[in-house]
């Protein structure tokens, strides 16, 4: 039973690193050093040294600054393509380390494969949003995605069970956004208009249609 609640505890931590791998680490690092949750387990625990933190402080707040910028949002998301999945693995099989040899294995694939399914979903979701030539939307993004990285990495120490599946909730939400979202925008973009009774409705072409030829009155 301890090995399942600690893989779940790792599935956790890859969730909120695939999300945004320094807000986690710096969140997490933060957080045992003020005493806020218990020792961190295994090599986790390396999150907390003053080095770790101040990087992953640093990194955050450049990340947070350079994803305010259309373009260079979708540029940066891209590039951490390559960084956040294999970070998520890693972290995860950090947290437990001191377990059997199978819970780690375990651990780093799941929490790879949960580190690509959030990244992608977040990918998806900034693209979208960078759409918009102005940086509210992407500063109220940013602040949403801390709140809920903060959230998962502080509770799935306490609470496992409920912060894992809120999680999993949280995602299901987001991919059914980010496809309407897109959907929407693909039909912007053929120069479509969406009806104001919903999403899920079949586009109509906004231009008019001309009438039939028989109604046509001839000179």
């Amino acid at each position: 039973m301890t090995s399942l609640v600690s893989l779940v505890q790792a599935l956790g931590i890859a969730y909120a690193s695939g999300i945004n791998l320094y807000a986690t680490v710096t969140v997490l690092g933060l957080a045992s050093r003020m005493g806020w949750i218990d020792p961190l387990p295994g090599g986790l625990s390396a999150v907390s040294h003053p080095v770790v933190i101040g990087i992953a402080a640093v990194l955050y707040v450049f990340e947070f600054v350079a994803t305010l910028i259309p373009g260079v949002a979708s540029a940066w998301e891209t590039f951490h393509s390559l960084v956040r999945p294999p970070a998520a693995a890693a972290l995860a099989a950090m947290t437990v380390w001191h377990g059997e040899a199978f819970v780690i294995l375990a651990a780093a694939l799941l929490g790879g494969g949960l580190g690509v399914v959030t990244h992608t979903t977040k990918l998806g979701l900034r693209y979208a949003i960078d759409a918009s030539p102005e940086p509210l939307t992407n500063g109220a993004s940013n602040v949403a995605e801390l709140g809920l990285v903060a959230s998962v990495s502080l509770f799935v120490w306490s609470h496992p069970w409920a912060t894992l599946a809120f999680a999993l909730v949280v995602l299901v939400v987001l991919v059914l956004m980010v496809r309407l979202i897109w959907r929407a925008l693909r039909q912007v973009f053929r120069g479509r208009w969406m009806p104001g009774t919903g999403f899920l409705q079949g586009a109509r072409c906004s231009a008019a249609s001309p009438p039939p030829a028989r109604d046509r009155i001839d000179d």
